[in-house]
């Protein structure tokens, strides 16, 4: 399997350098982190992360692994690598078709996915558009809007086989020789995480979980059940975020342990969906809610100690911008991210937290 994936990359016209998994480890190298859907803007979020502090991993690298059959081109992806101060970056091209009806088993693309469990030392599932309908057993409903099916397979079938799933108990999870391996899932990749391992989503929150029949019923929820900017289907012109702010109702469990909150904490976050979670899959801890305790914002694995979702997005570039810039309504005074969050006491440095336990796991592989 392996020398065929050479040979359709080399066939497919891609250099060594994006099929960087395919190549022996070195015995001395440093932490290797694995990023699904490399774009741009994910590259970027992580260089900031990176630059601040805020990701702290000495040696650290990443490698950005993607589909040649999804949507995005990556070839600003590669140029974004070659720029200055980017040597950190590698990319590792599947080439092999995945077809629907395999995700939850041995399939052309499972010698990729051993060689991200063995071959680099944690795991980023981003966020993105929504998984179509059919892999939920759902019909569509037309608020979804899918926009890389390929991508979803990819992903849905690289979680399967890392965790294990409902869908075939027999199978041996990748992480079962490797169990402090950890996986971070934000926004879709939260969503992801639970698909990928047996569970459900609502195809829209607002229609699904609260009965709104209309933007102008959304709105008159209160922001607290807003979880993207709903003023932003009313006043396109305006270009107001996407984005909105939402606190959390906390529960308990090793990540919140460990970055020091608990039930009594109510952090802002920065949130931007309009699918959620419903039935929790097998295997998993629900760690946060909404206020309201209607929908779930972040999960732990109970198997496996560093694997955890979160709902909201603490990877995103404007959380450590200062200055004005952002309205939600027309009406508002331009604002910033880290202000908002301000008001609400710890609030930015959850976000933070987030990346303190990654950073921590990477270092101690």
């Amino acid at each position: 399997m392996r020398l065929l994936a050479l040979f359709l990359a080399f066939g497919l016209g891609l250099g060594a350098q994006e099929r960087f998994l395919d190549a022996p480890r070195p015995a001395h190298d440093g932490p290797r982190l694995v990023v699904f859907n490399p774009t741009v803007w994910n590259l970027r979020c992580l260089a900031a992360l990176r630059e601040r502090g805020i990701l702290e991993v000495p040696g650290l690298t990443v490698i950005g692994v993607y589909g040649v059959r999804q949507k995005e081109d990556f070839e600003a992806s590669r140029r974004f690598a070659a720029e200055p101060g980017h040597g950190w970056i590698r990319f590792h091209a599947v080439t092999a078709p995945l077809a629907e009806a395999e995700l939850y088993a041995r399939n052309a693309c499972t010698p990729d996915f051993e060689a991200v469990a063995s071959r680099s030392d944690g795991v980023v599932f981003f966020g993105g558009p929504d998984i179509p309908a059919a892999l939920l057993h759902q019909k569509t409903n037309f608020l979804s809007e899918v926009d890389d099916p390929h991508r979803n397979r990819l992903e849905l079938s690289a979680i399967f086989h890392l965790l294990g799933g409902t869908q075939d108990p027999r199978a041996t999870p990748l992480l079962a020789s490797r169990p402090a391996f950890p996986v971070l899932g934000i926004c879709l990749g939260f969503q992801s995480l639970n698909v990928g391992t047996g569970g459900t989503l609502a195809q829209d929150i607002w229609t699904g979980v609260y009965g709104a029949a209309s933007v102008e019923d959304a709105i008159a929820l209160g922001p607290e059940q807003w979880h993207s900017n709903p003023y932003r289907r009313l006043f396109p012109q305006e270009k107001l975020m996407s984005f909105t702010f939402h606190t959390l109702q906390l529960g308990e469990g090793r990540f919140l342990k460990g970055a020091g909150f608990g039930p009594g904490d109510h952090p802002r976050v920065l949130s931007a969906h309009h699918q959620a979670v419903t039935q929790v899959a097998e295997g998993w801890r629900v760690l946060a809610t909404s206020r309201d305790g209607r929908l779930v914002e972040a999960m732990e694995h109970r198997r496996f100690p560093n694997v955890l979702g979160v709902q909201f997005h603490p990877e995103h570039l404007h959380l450590w911008e200062t200055g004005p810039g952002y309205r939600q309504r027309p009406e508002d005074v331009p604002g910033s991210c880290g202000a908002n969050l301000a008001g609400t006491p710890r609030s930015l440095e959850f976000h933070k937290a987030v990346w303190a336990w990654l950073g921590k796991a990477l270092r101690e592989r």
